[in-house]
Parts: C-alpha cells; sequence; structure tokens
C-alpha cells in the first residue's frame, strides 16, 4: 500500500471509527453478528481518491450508528460557483456494483487527465455508499437484508429517527442543502440505460437527445422523481434521473453524461442552490430583521425562547436606530406582568431563570430601575436566608445547560447593582456544572448520565460565559478564570467545525446531523469575543465567516429553519440524543439563536467597517 493510499485509508478510519451501536431490541434479533458494518464500508471507500480539493464527510447515520459517506470538492461549498454540480448516490439498491461505479467515476473525474477540461467546467460529488448497512447486509449472510431507501420519497413525519431506514431522510436533507444541480441515481442494471422520471423537469427531459438508451422511469425510482417536483429541507426542487449500470461498463456513463451536460447547455444553478445563493447574500441586518417579523412579537411563557427574540428586537432597533422596536418589547412585557406580578413563582425551571434577563435587558435599554428588580430575584436564588451562596443555582438538573440558564442574570445583576457577590456566585455555579459535565477533551457532556456531547449542550456554555464575560468588568479577579475556560471550550468546539461551517447535533460525531441552534450560540460566543478582544481575532475570524455563511443557508426569509433540534432533557446514551427530532419549519428556540447572531454579526461588521473607515481617514 502506498503512503497515499495508507493516508486516507486512515483518515477514512478516523471519520468511521464510533463507540458501538447502541440498538433496540428488535434490531438486536435481526442484527447479523457476523457482519462489520464500519469495517466494510471503510475498506470499500479505501480505494477512493483522497485528492487535495476532496472532501470527505458524512450526510448521516444509519440505526446500526455507520457513517453514510458522501466526498464533494471546494467548489460544492461555493453556491456561487460558475461550474454545474452533480451528485452522484451509488449503493442505494445495496449492490456492489452501484458502489464500485459511483466510486470509479469520481476516481476518473478527479484523477484522470482526460477529465481535466471537464473539472473547469464540472464539479463532481457523491454519496457512494448511501446504503451502508444494506450494501454490507449483501455482502455478508445471504439471508440477511436491510433497509429499502430506494422508496419513500419525499419522506414523511419527523427527522432523523426512522426505525426501518433514516438512511431517506438523511439522504433527503442533505441533498436540499447539498443543492446540486443535477443528481443522478446509479443503481446495477443488466445493461447501460438511464431513467428520465415522468414529471422530470424541462431541463431533465431536454437530456434525452444526447442520453442512450433512455426510457421513462417507473415508481421504482422515488428519489429523482420526487427531486424534480418537491423541495428537499424546503429549499427548492432539483432535476435528477436515474440509471442502471452493469459490472462490464461501470464508469463511462460520467463522461457520456458530463458531454450530454456540455451539449444541451444544461442550465445551471438549479431552483435549490439559486435559493441557497440568495440567502447567502443577505446581510445580517436583512437576516435580522426578516426574522423578526416572525419571532420577537409575544411573551406567552417566560422562558430563555421568547426572551431572546424580544432582546434582539431592542439589539435591532438600536442597530438600525428603529425607535418603534423597544416600546414594542415595552408594551410585552408589561402586559405579561399584568397577569404575572410575580413571574418567578410561575414553573419553568433553568428556563424562567434565563427568561427573567429580559428585565436586565429593559433595565440597561430604558434607564427604568423598576425592571431591575425582577431580575435580581432570579438572581437571589442563588444565595441562601442568610445571604450565604448556595452550593450551585436551582434547577440545575446535572445539565451544562445550566451555566446559560443562571450565570448570565448573575453577572448581569452584578453590574447593575455593584454588587460584586453576584460574580461571585457565577463563578460558583459555572465550576459546580463544569465538574460534573466537562469532559477531558474540553467538551461538555450533556449530563453525567452519557459522555455524548450534545450539541445545543455546547452551544449553552459557550453562549452563557460569552454573557458573563460582556457584564463582568474589566479589573475584576474573576475575570482570567472566566476567559481561559471560555477559550479552551472554543479551541475545543473549533475542531469540531463541520466544512460547511456547522455544528453537528453531537459535536465529534460528524456523521449526526448538522445542527441550527448550537451552531448560532456557538457562532455568537466568538464574535462577541473577537469584538470585546478576549479572542484572537486572526484565529476566529475564519471559523465564524464559515460558520455565517452556513447558518444563513438555514434560515429561510419567512423565518423556516432547517434542523432544529427539539427541547431535549437528559439522554443516556449516544442513541437519544442522535434521535432528536430535527425540526423543519418554524420554531421560537431556533428562531431566537439566529436572531442573537445575526444581530451579533452585524454589530460586528458596522464595527469593522468603522475600524477600516478611521484609518482611511
Amino acid at each position: 500500500m502506498n503512503a497515499h493510499l495508507l493516508t486516507l485509508c486512515l483518515s477514512l478510519l478516523t471519520l468511521i471509527s464510533l463507540p458501538a451501536a447502541v440498538v433496540s431490541a428488535a434490531d438486536e434479533k435481526t442484527e447479523p453478528s457476523t457482519v462489520d458494518f464500519k469495517g466494510k464500508v471503510a475498506q470499500q471507500l479505501a480505494s477512493l481518491r483522497k485528492e487535495q480539493a476532496l472532501i470527505h464527510s458524512a450526510l448521516g447515520v444509519t440505526r446500526r450508528e455507520t457513517p453514510i459517506p458522501c466526498v464533494f470538492s471546494a467548489d460544492d461549498l461555493n453556491f456561487e460557483t460558475d461550474k454545474t454540480r452533480v451528485l452522484l448516490i451509488g449503493g442505494m439498491d445495496g449492490s456492489q456494483t452501484s458502489v464500485d461505479a459511483v466510486i470509479d467515476a469520481v476516481n476518473w473525474f478527479y484523477g484522470s487527465e482526460a477529465a481535466a477540461p471537464l473539472r473547469k467546467q464540472f464539479s463532481l460529488s457523491a454519496a457512494p455508499i448511501a446504503n451502508p448497512d444494506g450494501w454490507a447486509l449483501q455482502q455478508g449472510p445471504k439471508n440477511a437484508s436491510g433497509g429499502d431507501p430506494t422508496t419513500g420519497y419525499p419522506p414523511q413525519g419527523p427527522a432523523y429517527h426512522d426505525a426501518q431506514k433514516p438512511e431517506v431522510q438523511y439522504l433527503w436533507r442533505w441533498i436540499g442543502m447539498h443543492a446540486p444541480d443535477l443528481v443522478v441515481d446509479v443503481r446495477a442494471g443488466q445493461q447501460p440505460q438511464w431513467f428520465i422520471p415522468k414529471t422530470a423537469r424541462k431541463e431533465v427531459r431536454g437530456l434525452q437527445s444526447q442520453l442512450s438508451p433512455v426510457q421513462t422511469a417507473n415508481a421504482g425510482w422515488e428519489l429523482a422523481a420526487a427531486l424534480n417536483t418537491e423541495s428537499p429541507s424546503l429549499i427548492g426542487p432539483i432535476p435528477a434521473l436515474g440509471l442502471e449500470v452493469s459490472t462490464q461498463d461501470k464508469s463511462a456513463f460520467l463522461s457520456t453524461l458530463l458531454k450530454a451536460l456540455k451539449e444541451t447547455s444544461f442550465p445551471a444553478p438549479s431552483p435549490a442552490r439559486e435559493e441557497l445563493i440568495q440567502r447567502q447574500q443577505r446581510t445580517p441586518i436583512q437576516v435580522a430583521t426578516q426574522l423578526s417579523k416572525v419571532y420577537g412579537n409575544d411573551l406567552g411563557r417566560l422562558s430563555y425562547l421568547p426572551v431572546l427574540s424580544l432582546i434582539s428586537q431592542i439589539r435591532l432597533g438600536q442597530l438600525t436606530n428603529d425607535q418603534s422596536r423597544l416600546p414594542h418589547v415595552e408594551k410585552i412585557t408589561q402586559e405579561y406582568l399584568k397577569k404575572n406580578p410575580q413571574p418567578l413563582e410561575n414553573k419553568g425551571g433553568g428556563s424562567v431563570i434565563a427568561g427573567h434577563l429580559l428585565f436586565s435587558e429593559l433595565t440597561k435599554a430604558t434607564g427604568n430601575r423598576d425592571y431591575l428588580k425582577y431580575a435580581q430575584q432570579a438572581a437571589d436564588l442563588g444565595f441562601d436566608a442568610q445571604g450565604k451562596m448556595k452550593e450551585s443555582m436551582p434547577h440545575h438538573v446535572e445539565m451544562s445547560d445550566a451555566v446559560f440558564m443562571s450565570c448570565p442574570i448573575l453577572a448581569v445583576v452584578g453590574r447593575l447593582t455593584g454588587d460584586s457577590k453576584y460574580y461571585d456566585m457565577a463563578m460558583k455555579h459555572w465550576r459546580f456544572i463544569q465538574k460534573l459535565d466537562q469532559r477531558p477533551d474540553g467538551i461538555y457532556r450533556n449530563s453525567p448520565l452519557s459522555d455524548a456531547a450534545w450539541g445545543r449542550g455546547n452551544g449553552f456554555p459557550a453562549l452563557g460565559l460569552a454573557l458573563v464575560l460582556s457584564e463582568l468588568p474589566v479589573h475584576s479577579p474573576l475575570r482570567e478564570q472566566f476567559v481561559e475556560g471560555h477559550r479552551q471550550h472554543l479551541e475545543a468546539l473549533s475542531k469540531h467545525q463541520d466544512p460547511t461551517g456547522m455544528w453537528h447535533q453531537v459535536i465529534d460525531h460528524p456523521e449526526s446531523y448538522r445542527e441550527m441552534t448550537s451552531t448560532c450560540m456557538i457562532t455568537f460566543a466568538m464574535i462577541r469575543g473577537v469584538r470585546e478582544g478576549w479572542l484572537d481575532e486572526s484565529v476566529y475570524t475564519p471559523l465564524i465567516e464559515k460558520a455565517w455563511e452556513g447558518i444563513k443557508t438555514r434560515v429561510a426569509p419567512n423565518g423556516t429553519l432547517v434542523d432544529v433540534c427539539t427541547g431535549t432533557g437528559k439522554q443516556k446514551n449516544l442513541r437519544g440524543y442522535l434521535d432528536r427530532m430535527a425540526i423543519l419549519g418554524n420554531d421560537a428556540r431556533g428562531g431566537a439563536m439566529a436572531f442573537i447572531v445575526s444581530n451579533e454579526m452585524a454589530q460586528w461588521l458596522n464595527e469593522r467597517a468603522n475600524a477600516a473607515q478611521q484609518k482611511q481617514d
């Protein structure tokens, strides 16, 4: 084995070397113990070239916790590229032939001199083994069978924890966010032939004159048919067709296809890619303004979910000199207080404590210290009747989110009252949670029940300490400890940023879905740290810029969001976090986090522009 191939094998084995699968009782009855799913996938992928421009990643994970691999180029991260972006999907039928065909095609495209001119016009990405467990099973016990991801498009129900075939949900949403210009579903057949869906878009139908032989796709080509007419991840439709290849002629199809695309002047970008281009072209203020029409306009319950959006309304008003936003928030708050004169008595645990940040923010924005008493009541929960600090703030339930739920309210009340005891309590509470939940690698587990590093379970400590440091006096004796702990956490998180800019539902499992809220919270913390000087701008600016591009693609102008993890309590194992619903649509939690990071990004860009202007002057 040469050094080039050895490096590839090691990198891929790192990607798929995961903890042993946790399966249900039903899975245990059917899983063949002789099949090493991850090992077989790694062995197959070892034949795939590792070019410098080819990024190896995962689009999802099976019920047996086998990563579903994908590869793409740097061009696929630039939605505004002039190249036509083609996605090949292999192995859905579980066949070795379709897997080989896609891998051979990728190797030819990126390694052949004959393909060099084509690489200037096209970008090729692939999901070479879209059904890894089904493929591995077919290579193993003859009586074994996996789920059938060739059917079920568009998938119904919540993602991504279908007990039978989550591959369908993962593939469908990932294709939407990847937004290629053309998708080709490659399967094994007796002879090479193309399949055009009956409902194919006109650009797909236009290829028929250049492809041969061509058939009208029957009901067995559901993915291609659905992509032409539906909108994966609510992004937009994508031209798609099917292909059968034989063992004798596995990879020649790609040159035929690319020639057909050139001859027919195949139009690009696809509707899906065009939508993502438009989303990415928005400024932070435009994103925040769009979010403000959906989020931050009510307060049914005092919790961090609506409160962060209300605070963001105030901040957006400050950024845009819109004097109507603060009165809007005050009116909502006063109406709430009329019905709930003692908001701290409402049930809701730590989320209600964090909800009291609304009153500290109104104190600062209006100068009306009548609001301060409510914030102070929440902060005083950290002290007993004699005024001594408790071991921790209440309602922490041993979860890492408690860093955000309690530390910022303590810090801001310390700032507004001038009483340093609140800073001391913030430090004590953080250390309490840190001892329970922070792993030796710097990442937070969600709770002591499992070492799984839930995405939002890391977003909360990152956001929480960023807000604490924003309030803590520069000369506070506690500042160095907070800064050092915060830096260590963000340094650890930076190692796990996805190539798309996102962070994952489980931070150190790149096969888990790319999660919206954790990315927003971590990005906010990084921007605030750079703005305020406790993070190195040269180090974090590239991470921030990449994350912001990813965030924008997942925020529609109408407030629809992609892949927001639903409310999550303590889970007992990795499977529990993989199976948390990924919301596609409007969500108060996701909207709030997108709103705060949009404002923060806007302020940072304004400050950078002002600094540049001052240098010129």
